[in-house]
């Protein structure tokens, strides 16, 4: 028999949703974290704003992607936890399978010919390589003909690359403008 979940001060919010984000296996919905807390998504989202916060001096951070939420480690002590857990360096990705990661950042949702358009050559191993090692994901079909798979950055992209949410990426660089010949 579950217990009556009683109305819990305000000020407490942010830590039972922490309790909730502690013990959720993968990333949660917002409204799934307001639902099981009893409260509006308002206050949630105000709630994880302030947890968020809170973790900015500790060795936790809240992962935002845009649709779910989720406790990880800060990415500085990651050689600790690799020490606790015997993990050596994980596999690097390669210059290429860089690029493909950062036009999906960038881009997305993205289809794989808009990647493909940009690198100039066929991505399709290295689209299924990211997506293999959970970095991108399918999120749907383009409109139009052909129905393009549409693909996005996941949460373990964020916290491989120690980032909150796509918002954090840094701005690109401005393309460089062609040198025009000055007369003489």
């Amino acid at each position: 028999m579950s217990e009556v979940l009683r109305p819990r001060p305000a000020n407490e919010l942010p830590w039972v949703l922490e309790a909730l984000l502690f013990v959720a296996e993968e990333a949660q919905p917002l409204t799934t974290l307001a639902r099981a807390a009893g409260v509006s998504d308002g206050a949630a989202r105000k709630a994880l704003a302030r947890l968020a916060a809170d973790y900015e001096a500790r060795g936790l951070r809240l992962m935002e992607d845009g649709q779910k939420y989720q406790l990880v480690t800060a990415p500085e002590y990651a050689p600790y936890i690799n020490e606790l857990l015997g993990q050596g360096p994980g596999q690097r990705l390669s210059r290429a399978a860089l690029e493909v990661l950062t036009i999906v950042a960038y881009k997305q949702p993205c289809s794989r010919a808009e990647i493909e358009a940009i690198r100039g050559v066929n991505s399709d191993r290295l689209v299924a390589t990211l997506e293999a090692r959970g970095l991108v994901e399918q999120v749907g079909v383009a409109e139009g003909p052909g129905k393009a798979k549409l693909y996005r950055t996941t949460m373990r992209f964020l916290e491989h690359f120690g980032i909150a949410s796509p918002q954090e990426l840094p701005p690109l660089p401005d393309a460089p403008q062609p040198e025009t010949a000055q007369p003489l």
